[in-house]
């Protein structure tokens, strides 16, 4: 099947990658943009471990405030080069991710935050709430809902308010993709008058 120009546009568009790169996804799935997506976030996510021992050296702080002027959250967004951080694309990411902690108020920003104690005591809750449950799939529901609490409260593990087919994890792996460079959220601090 030949791929056409509008094609690679709405996938462009919608990822941001380069033109080859949409191109050559779309080659590999017969043209469906569904199945693109997948393997540009497949190659996102490869391309962000091969980065993952870069030294972060630039980035740029974004904060969001709501309208309501009650809540707002800080954010600071890193990459390697002054180059990249001062790209308005990569400033608007931050602001995005900034508004997108205001909205769902994450208390960690990576599961490797989250103490061992806290996740013992989530695991002995859902333990007694899973009691009835039969014995054999007890463990399968116990593990599916620490990890929907954790999804809860993990920034990168978060659907993306705009796109909630995307967690704000995809979004900084295809940033990394896109930049060429690590791309780390290193500060979220979410404030809010009502606690």
């Amino acid at each position: 099947m030949a791929i056409t120009p509008q094609q690679i546009k709405d996938l462009r568009e919608r990822t941001g990658l380069s033109v080859m790169d949409c191109k050559s996804a779309l080659e590999q799935t017969d043209g469906d943009l569904e199945k693109a997506l997948l393997v540009l976030r497949k190659k996102s996510s490869a391309a962000a471990a091969k980065k993952s021992d870069r030294t972060l050296g630039a980035g740029v702080v974004q904060a969001y405030i709501h309208a309501s002027k009650d809540m707002g959250a800080i954010l600071m967004l890193s990459c390697e080069t002054d180059f990249v951080s001062k790209n308005p694309e990569f400033i608007t990411l931050a602001h995005d991710i900034a508004m997108h902690a205001t909205a769902t108020s994450p208390d960690f920003i990576k599961r490797e935050e989250v103490r061992e104690e806290d996740i013992a005591k989530a695991k002995q809750l859902f333990t007694e709430e899973a009691a009835d449950k039969p014995e054999d799939k007890r463990e399968a529901i116990i593990e599916g809902k620490i990890n929907s609490y954790l999804k809860e409260r993990v920034l990168m593990e978060q659907p993306y308010i705009k796109d909630p087919s995307l967690s704000i994890k995809d979004l900084v792996e295809q940033a990394s993709q896109k930049f060429g460079e690590r791309i780390e959220i290193s500060e979220c601090t979410r404030l809010s008058v009502h606690g």
